[in-house]
């Protein structure tokens, strides 16, 4: 009976080595899936910290745009009081030509 329970024992200790190993590449397919999670995870947040820092580079163009949209309509106005001004200097010099030529005939 002593060579039946040594075969039971070393039958059960196969079994159970068996089943560890199965549990331990178990284990180890379940680290490499974490592990790439993770990686994944981190490469994300990278992505997201880039976008955020380019939408901030955005924000400081469109607010630099808009900046200057606001300077160049303000130059216009005055683009356009310069002009009526040198329209009506230009219609007063012909009409003080006029004048002058009835003066002096």
């Amino acid at each position: 009976m002593a060579t039946g329970t040594s075969d039971s024992q070393a039958r059960f200790g196969q079994s159970v080595k068996g089943l560890l190993t199965e549990k331990v590449n178990t284990c180890g397919t379940d680290v490499i899936a974490l592990t790439k999670q993770v990686l994944k995870g981190s490469r994300s947040s990278e992505l997201l910290g880039q976008a955020a820092r380019n939408m901030v580079l955005q924000e400081d163009a469109i607010l630099h745009s808009e900046d200057s949209l606001r300077k160049m309509a303000i130059i216009t106005t005055h683009l356009q009081y310069q002009q009526e001004a040198i329209q009506k200097n230009v219609e007063q010099s012909s009409n003080l030509q006029d004048q002058l030529n009835h003066l002096l005939k």
